[in-house]
């Protein structure tokens, strides 16, 4: 041990790996890329992905503490639980919201307007919580009667993707209509890489929401889907093209993704681009490529060969 302790010191010593050079040049860098962006010498922090990805974990726990929260908890100890777990998370996210308000105002101290704000912020999302509880349930009732496989609601919460990512939508959407869209989109975002399904936290998503197996699914921004909707891995609700402005710049925010009604049912595969409506009730069968809106009742499949 010690023999080899030396020869790896020895080596180190050796070893000329300009550390000093590769920092300046790095630093060069970073410098011009900051002022290419008209950023500051030190530019605000951004919210950490880390304490987001503990945030969501947090926020899960307290919304289901018996099954996603500590195995020790008693019954009489459930709601100590809850408040303890949601005054200590709500306050991560509160400084992780001062973060990107920060970051969005371009000044170089965060101002009392934007403290405040995040607050305001953090203090309205806590009260839609009790929704956002509701609407999940919802999912988990419809997941477990949409799946033969699922034996009961726990084996749903604790195990399926779809249900993971379908509750830091639900948590990233109501960031994103208070105004934190970054935050927001960091926390879908966790669940992406994750799940493999990814939901733009702007989309509108009602209740009831199945997603079966769930890799690579795609739910664009402006996306808007009724109550009761499946859907089952690799559909892409996306936007058809890209339009640009006069500078030839992407046009941002415009309505670019399907809308799809109640009751309808989505097949694996299944690729549905642009401002289009699946009427309620459709199905829509695997590996279709549609492009165009269809009535109430549809039937839609590839066709037979």
């Amino acid at each position: 041990m010690a023999n080899t302790k030396k020869t790896r010191d020895l080596l180190l010593r050796n070893t000329q790996l300009e550390i000093d050079s590769i920092v300046s040049e790095l630093r060069t860098l970073r410098m011009a890329s900051l002022e290419s962006r008209q950023r500051r010498d030190r530019p605000p922090k951004l919210p950490a992905r880390k304490i987001l990805a503990g945030v969501a974990e947090g926020l899960s726990a307290a919304l289901f503490p018996n099954r996603l929260g500590s195995s020790e908890l008693a019954d009489e100890g459930i709601d100590h639980y809850v408040g303890h777990t949601l005054n200590m998370t709500l306050r991560e996210l509160m400084v992780q919201i001062q973060h990107e308000l920060h970051y969005d105002s371009g000044t170089e101290v965060l101002c009392k307007e934007d403290r405040q704000r995040s607050v305001a912020i953090t203090q309205a999302f806590a009260k839609r919580l009790p929704g956002v509880r509701t609407l999940l349930e919802s999912d988990i009732i419809a997941a477990y009667e949409g799946d033969p496989a699922a034996r009961n609601v726990d084996e749903v919460l604790v195990c399926y993707p779809g249900i993971m990512a379908i509750t830091h939508y639900r948590l990233a959407h109501e960031l994103h209509d208070l105004g934190v869209p970054l935050v927001a989109r960091m926390i879908s975002e966790i669940a992406h890489s994750t799940t493999g399904i990814e939901i733009h936290p702007g989309a509108q998503i009602g209740p009831s929401f199945f997603i079966d197996h769930g890799t690579g699914v795609v739910i664009g921004e402006t996306a808007i889907i009724g109550k009761n909707v499946r859907l089952y891995q690799a559909v892409t609700l996306g936007a058809k093209r890209f339009p640009v402005d006069e500078n030839g710049t992407l046009v941002k925010g415009n309505l670019r993704h399907p809308i799809v009604e109640d009751d309808v049912v989505i097949y694996a595969g299944a690729t549905i681009l642009g401002r289009i409506t699946i009427g309620s009730g459709s199905t829509i069968g695997g590996n279709v490529w549609l492009t165009h809106s269809v009535p109430p009742g549809s039937n839609v499949s590839q066709p037979q060969t």
